[in-house]
């Protein structure tokens, strides 16, 4: 599987991570046969969230006889020095890991986020001073705004941004050159959410995957076409839904990937046309 550098860290990541949730309520014997799988196949990024169900637990001892050939990154929710400190130490705990590889600050998605991690008393401090300690090596964020994540980027020499880099919402929406655009110009390492997501769930209508809460594209042609779109933009990986069999279509889409031709491109521009996408610029 290819691997491409992130931002300035010198590290060189698959082009897909393995995303925690898909071993979330797996049996010990499944979520070892899941990991092993994606190392087997070239997968050397692997992240995590303690929001993430049981994922912590299950991925630990799952992932412990390959701990120190991957690049772990993990995230906190919390936006205050205590709560960011506190779950950082127990997500080190659930993963059987003394260290973060990138820890990052999670789902950035209000003007209020950022002030809180960043004001007195906030996740940041926590952050650096985990750094500082040899507790996690570099730093990160993940966003669901635009605008938020540009903010972000613009404060602080961040080592990496996690952010939705999606066929629909970029052509539909504009959502997502502005971000990528700006992480390229501080030196982020761009990381790519919702690769193979098509919009939301129409109302009224059943989640077609418990862990997906959006529309994921199932097909596996289409869902492989919506892969390569994102890792043909200027990003290091992306990280496939949490469903095994979503996560299984990623595997083998990542392991022949080869660009968009600039067909293949114009043709991915007019199938998002008329699609609903999950995010949007603030009004």
């Amino acid at each position: 599987m290819q691997r491409r550098p992130l931002g300035k860290t010198g590290q060189e990541l698959s082009i897909i991570a393995f995303g925690g949730i898909v071993v979330t309520d797996a049996t010990a014997a499944e979520a070892a046969d899941r990991v092993g799988a994606a190392y087997d196949a070239g997968v050397n990024y692997f992240d995590v969230a303690p929001s993430y169900g049981n994922a912590e637990t299950m991925l630990g001892p799952a992932l412990a006889p390959y701990r120190d050939g991957v690049f772990l990154a993990c995230k906190t929710g919390k936006r205050d020095k205590e709560g960011a400190a506190r779950e950082l130490r127990e997500s080190l705990t659930r993963l059987k890991t003394d260290r973060f590889d990138l820890y990052q600050l999670h789902a950035l998605s209000k003007p209020e986020d950022l002030e809180r991690a960043f004001g007195p008393g906030g996740a940041m401090e926590a952050l650096l001073e985990a750094r500082e300690a040899g507790l996690v090596r570099w730093l990160g964020f993940s966003a669901h705004s635009a605008e938020v994540a540009v903010d972000a980027l613009g404060r602080f020499p961040f080592d990496s941004v996690l952010f939705p880099f999606n066929y629909v919402t970029w052509n539909v929406a504009d959502f997502g050159p502005q971000v990528l655009e700006k992480a390229k110009q501080v030196g982020a390492g761009r990381l790519a959410l919702k690769a193979m997501a098509r919009g939301p769930i129409p109302d009224g209508q059943p989640k077609p995957y418990e862990k997906c809460w959006y529309t994921p594209l199932i097909d596996p042609s289409e869902a492989e076409l919506g892969l390569r779109w994102t890792l043909s933009q200027d990003v290091t990986a992306a990280v496939p839904p949490g469903e095994w069999p979503l996560f299984q279509i990623a595997l083998g889409a990542a392991q022949r990937f080869t660009p968009l031709s600039e067909a293949e491109i114009a043709e991915m521009a007019r199938r998002a046309r008329g699609e609903e996408p999950l995010f949007r610029l603030a009004a």
